[in-house]
């Protein structure tokens, strides 16, 4: 398998068309449409390792997603996603479905499942609640008529500032009525505080709970898995190593260890990068996927900024919620185990997501208001080739960073003892929370190690240890500066700032940012 090169062992000789800054999932989908229209991309990534929240995490010869735990929609040979992923890829990148059952949400003893296909899910929603037939066939309309508004909103986002101006406001319009509160939304379709819960038990995908998120957001997540959900074959390390042919056979690279300190500009327009040593690397473009933060407060010159009113844009967004990742390692197979695909969602038993979100932000003891599971070993169907005998599970759950931040001036694995008893006293709660589910694994955990949101400072270089960017609220859909063109000429923004997070969420901000460089409209080509 082809690496990236290493930018502390291999010179940077060649010149290049485009510039990336990052080498997630935005970085890589714009890199690899830029590369099939004929450019030259370099893509420069301060990680060892390589894809962002696409890479994954291995440890005493166990392996962990640290991001990619379902896709949606790829299973279908026709769907957008698929079309996408088939082109950046040449069709070598292979998909498992996952199955029937694609999530199971757990309020105490009750168990709901989630089924793949609107139809099936509507049938087993009303078996669930038969009172609420209509308003659960309302609802999942509801959720097709938002999306539909949605491909124009976002393309909106590739037109040219004049073309924007004039008619940006009527492909705007019609998503924008549905980007109002997810709970105020839901309460209109039904009374019935459990039928709410269970439908809005996804929210962990963009971290905003119902009374805080856009419907417009949910709607984009709920449509995205209606039809089942999938997982990359080979994990989803698989999506980078996918994705670098595309890049090189356009001329293009990746290298690793290669941080960027500043973006060059020149007369307001963006000239190269440059590095952390001070090499300074030219090319007409230059496209951040480091996320708004980091490019708006880190890269550009303070000058530049001040010019172009770029630090008031950033007051308007906010960050969105860190996280914590408890990594679980078996000396059992997953067969031995009896574990299967379905990701676990798991709730207190009262039914209010915000205010037990509330509740656990004032207080880190009271009882944890989402934890989310998943099973890659039984989700890949190569695993066993590559770890016979070995399983492994992901469970994450919100974290602020404020819990963490007197923490933040030490070095990643040497911040103490009480950091390391903070993070032994919330793995024994998440373990505790698995075992109620699946108390079989009980005394079979071979390995586990807790991941907060200053690890995810450190390798993904979120200020915050944020997850997913910037938060999906009602404000965020309102700003019109989240977009691929910046003020500066010639610097682009990609990744799940400017669309939505997750893979798909990037993957699409790829194709627009390639879109609105290349002048060509790629989605009606695709």
């Amino acid at each position: 398998m082809s690496k990236p090169k290493s930018y502390a062992r291999d010179s940077i000789t060649e010149n290049y068309d485009a510039i990336v800054i990052g080498s997630g999932m935005g970085g890589m989908a714009t890199a690899g449409f830029l590369s099939k229209a004929g450019k030259r991309v370099l893509v420069l990534e301060r990680n060892y390792a390589p894809g962002g929240f696409t890479q994954v995490f291995r440890r005493r010869d166990y392996e962990w997603d640290v991001g990619v735990h379902y896709i949606g929609d790829v299973h279908r040979e026709h769907s957008m996603m698929r079309k996408q992923f088939d082109y950046l890829t040449d069709g070598t990148l292979e998909w498992a479905y996952m199955g029937d059952v694609y999530d199971k949400m757990f309020f105490g003893d009750e168990v709901y499942d989630f089924r793949s296909g609107p139809t099936e899910f509507k049938e087993q929603m009303k078996a669930y609640f038969p009172k609420e037939a209509a308003a659960i066939d309302k609802y999942v309309d509801m959720i097709y008529a938002a999306q539909r508004t949605q491909s124009s909103f976002f393309m909106e986002k590739a037109l040219p500032p004049i073309a924007s101006k004039l008619i940006g406001g009527s492909l705007r319009k019609k998503a924008l009525n549905f980007n109002r509160p997810t709970l105020e939304v839901m309460r209109e379709l039904t009374d019935d505080p459990k039928l709410i819960a269970v439908l809005t038990g996804q929210f962990g995908d963009y971290g905003v709970p119902p009374g805080q998120s856009s419907f417009m957001m949910h709607a984009l997540l709920v449509k995205h898995y209606m039809n089942g959900a999938t997982y990359p074959v080979g994990g989803s390390s698989r999506i980078f190593d996918s994705i670098l042919p595309t890049v090189r056979a356009g001329g293009g690279e990746v290298y690793i260890t290669a941080e960027v300190l500043e973006i060059m500009v020149k007369n307001n327009k963006a000239i190269g990068v440059k590095m952390e040593d001070g090499k300074e690397i030219l090319a007409p473009l230059v496209i951040s996927s480091a996320g708004i933060y980091n490019t708006y407060q880190g890269l550009l010159p303070e000058a530049v900024v001040e010019k172009n009113g770029l630090k008031s844009t950033l007051t308007k967004v906010e960050p969105s919620v860190g996280h914590v990742c408890l990594y679980i390692g078996f000396q059992h197979s997953t067969a031995e185990l009896g574990l299967e695909k379905p990701n676990f969602w798991i709730f207190p038993d009262n039914y209010d997501h915000d205010k037990n979100i509330a509740d656990y932000m004032a207080d880190p003891n009271a009882e944890i208001p989402v934890i989310y599971v998943s099973f890659p070993s039984a989700k890949d169907p190569d695993w066993d080739n590559r770890y016979p005998g070995k399983a492994t599970i992901d469970i994450v759950t919100l974290a602020p960073y404020a819990w963490y931040k007197k923490w933040e001036d030490t070095r990643w694995k040497k911040r103490g003892d009480e950091y390391k008893a903070e993070k032994e006293k919330l793995s024994q709660r998440l373990l505790e929370a698995l075992y109620k589910r699946l108390p079989q694994l009980r005394g079979k955990v071979d390995y586990y190690e807790l991941s907060t949101p200053l690890s995810t400072r450190h390798f993904a270089n979120y200020q915050y240890g944020e997850l997913y960017g910037i938060d999906h609220t009602p404000s965020r859909f309102e700003q019109r500066f989240l977009r691929p063109q910046t003020p500066v000429k010639n610097l682009y923004l990609t990744g799940q700032d400017v669309i939505s997070c997750g893979v798909g969420g990037a993957l699409a901000s790829g194709l627009l940012t390639a879109s609105a460089i290349l002048k060509r409209n790629l989605i009606k080509e695709l």
